[in-house]
């Protein structure tokens, strides 16, 4: 007798430990199955900012992490500043963080992977995610903004690149960034 009970009760327990996971199951993917129409009402921001990528001197923005012989996949992690004027000197909005690699055998094209993270006013403590491909040498350059944090959650857009000065002797450039980008 005392086993048919030991029996029962564990029958019992299992078929409630089973009730139990189907429930919570079901919970699980009932709660993650549905689908919420969200308001429609986007920001659209659109930025301006100089970009200096600094190789040379004593405090570079900009190393060379990867040096292979041939300069296809040299690979280079930045911490650059992001300032509203050409100037060395003037007023810093943030820093471009990241990396970017010639991922090209035939031109001068880059794949870029930076995040632009802002560090004056409103946008103070956002980021903005840009990955793609930059052809150095066209005039105008197009990457995607993949995504951003803070102000620009759920930032989709486009940044505009163009360089404003370069130097074949240090390496040293500005490129001027416009960036418009919808967002949260």
């Amino acid at each position: 007798m005392a086993s048919f009970i030991t029996f029962s009760l564990f029958n019992l327990y299992l078929a409630l430990i089973f009730a139990a996971l189907v429930t919570a199951n079901a919970t699980f993917s009932e709660h993650f199955a549905k689908t919420k129409l969200t308001p429609t009402a986007r920001k659209m921001t659109r930025l301006h900012f100089y970009f200096h990528d600094i190789t040379s001197g004593k405090s570079p923005t900009a190393m060379a992490i990867i040096r292979p012989k041939t300069a296809f996949g040299t690979t280079v992690m930045i911490d650059d500043p992001l300032t509203v004027d050409t100037k060395p000197g003037s007023k810093v909005v943030g820093k471009a963080q990241g990396f970017y690699a010639l991922a090209s055998q035939h031109d001068l094209a880059l794949l870029m992977a930076i995040n632009f993270a802002f560090t004056y006013g409103k946008y103070n403590g956002s980021t903005l995610s840009v990955m793609g491909r930059n052809p150095v040498l066209d005039e105008v350059r197009e990457m995607p903004v993949v995504g951003g944090s803070g102000v620009f959650r759920f930032a989709r857009g486009y940044a505009l690149a163009s360089t404003v000065r370069y130097s074949l002797k240090t390496g040293d450039a500005v490129v001027q960034y416009n960036v418009t980008v919808m967002h949260a």
